[in-house]
């Protein structure tokens, strides 16, 4: 079966504008949320979250105005993915290139801002590009034309498994033949008014943290009271081993499964059995072609259900095994960014088998589940193989194995 690398990392996030940094971060134990000031959130029962900051976009100003922030991000991400892959100007025919944007909400803001000026000036006030640039596969449409991608150009949304599967969706194309490349990107941008109060209304955001933002997102503690927003995007480029090969192009990872279920269950709360999430990692696991994994970096959002229910996954799908399998919840450091959180999250397990540095989950000062082995500091340790896991409202699985991306260590 055609072997899957990664060649090329992107990421703006609250944790770091470039992958390197969003390691840094990770690998630090330093936390990128803090408390949401601006007149926006007023008044809001939660005011924390994981901002971007400091950042500028490259695109032309004129395409600028009609993308939001969201969009932005993405397109730099990619850039940043494609660089590294050495593939400016694409080195593959155009027609054997794809891009898939992976996002839970889409451009949320976009919408917002036409329904208000629909509402105080009338029909002629909604932007004509709504349509194109409010839709969630819009930046898939405009990083195709940045690009010259012709291979297709799609959007992928399964709340916040959103990521995983537009990892998944790559991985097919490339192993089925229909693509030399795929440039996966995720993206979210949660954090407005709305997305915030109706999260905070189903009681699922952390909450009281106000004066300590850095101490509230704490996937596994007995103290968790639910998961803290982030906004942000990362990419990655996925290409066929032989054509990394061929142009010389360094294997930095494998992404060598991938597995999808859905609960069936409830709107918002998780089979609590772990059953869904363990037949998408057992489907992760055969699609490797392996048995366990030397690492996991868990879902680990901090609700009390969440958690639970993800080790009970792992029970289910590792046995006994699975309590000595490290644990990373690497949430308590970036915040949930939603439908981008499974593309950063790979790309914080390709530095984890790269630097053979297990990152911690921090926050972690009474540990609700002490009979398993979650890494609360930096572990080093050497590892060939890391399982990733997303899980989303929905009742939507995914999961992802990434192996090292060097021949002599692999089996």
């Amino acid at each position: 079966m055609t072997r899957v690398v990664i060649t090329g990392t992107g990421a703006i996030t609250p944790s770091g504008l470039d992958a390197a940094r969003l390691w840094d971060a990770v690998a630090s134990g330093r936390s990128a949320i803090t408390r949401l000031d601006a007149p926006a959130f007023a008044g809001l029962a939660v005011r924390i979250g994981g901002q971007v900051s400091g950042f500028e976009t490259t695109v032309e100003p004129s395409l600028a105005r009609r993308l939001t922030p969201m969009q932005l991000w993405a397109i730099a991400a990619a850039d940043q993915a494609l660089a590294e892959a050495g593939a400016t100007p694409l080195p593959w025919g155009p027609e054997r290139v794809a891009v898939i944007a992976a996002t839970g909400s889409g451009p949320v803001d976009a919408m917002q801002q036409a329904t208000r000026a629909l509402d105080a000036r009338g029909p002629r006030a909604v932007p004509l590009t709504l349509s194109m640039h409010g839709a969630p596969d819009a930046a898939a449409a405009v990083l195709s034309q940045r690009h010259g991608i012709l291979g297709g150009a799609q959007g992928v949304s399964a709340t916040c498994a959103s990521g995983a599967v537009g990892l998944g969706e790559g991985l097919r194309r490339i192993r089925h033949g229909y693509a030399d490349a795929v440039l996966v990107v995720g993206m979210e941008d949660c954090l407005n008014a709305v997305n915030l109060s109706s999260n905070a209304n189903m009681r699922a955001l952390a909450s009281g943290y106000e004066d300590d933002p850095a101490r509230a997102s704490r996937p596994f503690d007995a103290a968790r009271s639910g998961f803290v927003m982030a906004q942000g995007a990362a990419a990655v480029v996925l290409e066929s081993e032989t054509s990394a090969h061929r142009r010389g192009a360094p294997a930095l990872a494998e992404l060598a499964g991938f597995g999808a279920s859905s609960d069936a269950y409830h709107p918002t709360a998780p089979d609590p059995s772990g059953a869904g999430g363990a037949r998408a990692i057992r489907a992760a696991l055969a699609d490797a072609g392996i048995g366990t994994v030397d690492h996991i970096n868990a879902h680990g959002t901090g609700t009390v259900a969440g958690d639970a229910a993800e080790l009970a996954a792992f029970a289910a799908a590792f046995g006994a095994a699975a309590r000595g399998i490290p644990i990373s919840a690497t949430k308590s450091s970036t915040g949930h960014l939603l439908g981008a959180s499974g593309v950063v999250e790979a790309i914080i397990a390709v530095a984890t088998l790269r630097h053979g540095i297990l990152p911690s989950t921090i926050n972690l000062d009474d540990p609700a589940f002490p009979e398993w082995n979650i890494v609360t500091e930096p572990r080093e340790q050497h590892v060939r193989t890391v399982l990733s896991t997303s899980f989303g409202f929905g009742g939507h699985n995914g999961a992802v194995i990434l192996r090292t991306g060097e021949p002599d260590d692999r089996p």
